[in-house]
């Protein structure tokens, strides 16, 4: 509330409730909170009274929640994460004009139908793409290889293009029921309503490790022994392994952990079977997501099958 109270502007946007869900650093982000925030986030878009939900967030894990609560949430209302990367006590702060342009996102007609949205230094971001890419600059977030969703100029959004993959109303991963009501005056949220909504089943340990040069097998193996369901391996190049590594993944595969190959790059796509045998290991190719993104899709695609092919249509798919 004191950050609604701070931005008197808002007022000329919306009518705006408030509610805290968690209060922490996103550093301290769990999978238990993004649950409990998915909840509360459905049953927020399920209220025909309210036009969209802006979460503030810490800039630090964003791109994960955006991109969790992309597939987890079932409907076309807007959803916006919004943060900063300046103190409100600096100099000049990019907090309120952040929290600005996220609520003229959340309430614009436009907005509908593209998927939980990062908005940041006047930028507008689809979940699926975006990525924190700076420590301390204020044009941290990029969209990489397919650009901005769109900008936000003088608190008017300016939508450039669609999603181009599935989410929130098509996805898979939800079992909440359909919103109900539209075209319901501009009232948005930050977590809204009190009704107490189901949350989202346990989701699976998977454990990300990082390839480097002269990387052996131990970190591998201790994930296996610690219990993951599932691997993400950034690997180098288009991610890739060296011997040691490779094969440590190829056992775990074949007890039936689920291996994903992604790339600490930063950029482009990990094929399937360039220079490793997807098929014959049993692997799954992270396609555009980065590691942090393909663990975010794993955990959920593992809560329905443990098959590396349905998974890895799950990675073309979302």
């Amino acid at each position: 509330e004191a950050l609604v109270a701070a931005v008197p502007q808002l007022a000329t946007l919306a009518r705006i409730n408030v509610e805290q869900v968690a209060k922490l650093g996103s550093q301290d982000m769990t999978e238990a909170v993004w649950r409990k925030l998915a909840a509360r986030v459905q049953a927020a878009v399920d209220d025909p009274a309210l036009t969209g939900v802006v979460i503030t967030h810490g800039t630090d894990t964003m791109e994960e929640t955006a991109y969790f609560l992309n597939l987890v949430v079932r409907s076309d209302k807007p959803v916006v994460l919004v943060g900063a990367m300046r103190p409100a006590t600096a100099m000049s702060a990019d907090g309120p004009m952040n929290l600005f342009n996220a609520i003229a996102v959340a309430t614009a007609t436009a907005a509908r139908g593209r998927g939980v949205l990062v908005v940041a230094n006047d930028e507008i971001h689809f979940a699926r793409e975006v990525a924190k890419t700076n420590t301390t600059q204020l044009g941290t977030f990029a969209s990489g290889q397919r650009g901005l969703a769109g900008l936000v100029n003088s608190g008017r959004p300016h939508f450039y293009a669609p999603p181009v993959r599935r989410h929130t109303a098509a996805s898979e991963f939800s079992s909440a029921s359909a919103p109900s009501g539209t075209g319901v005056p501009p009232v948005v949220g930050t977590g809204l309503t009190r009704r107490k909504p189901a949350l989202f089943p346990r989701l699976p340990r998977v454990d990300l490790i990082f390839a480097h040069a002269g990387m052996d097998r131990a970190l591998i193996d201790a994930a296996v022994t610690a219990g993951a369901r599932g691997l993400v391996i950034a690997g180098v190049g288009d991610g890739n392994l060296g011997a040691p590594a490779l094969a440590a993944c190829a056992a775990a595969a074949k007890k039936g952990v689920a291996i994903v190959r992604a790339s600490r790059t930063g950029g482009g796509v990990v094929e399937r079977n360039i220079e490793i045998d997807d098929d014959r290991l049993g692997f799954i190719a992270a396609d555009e997501l980065n590691p942090q993104k393909a663990r975010v899709l794993l955990m959920l695609g593992l809560t329905r099958t443990r098959d590396p092919r349905t998974l890895q249509d799950m990675f073309f798919t979302y």
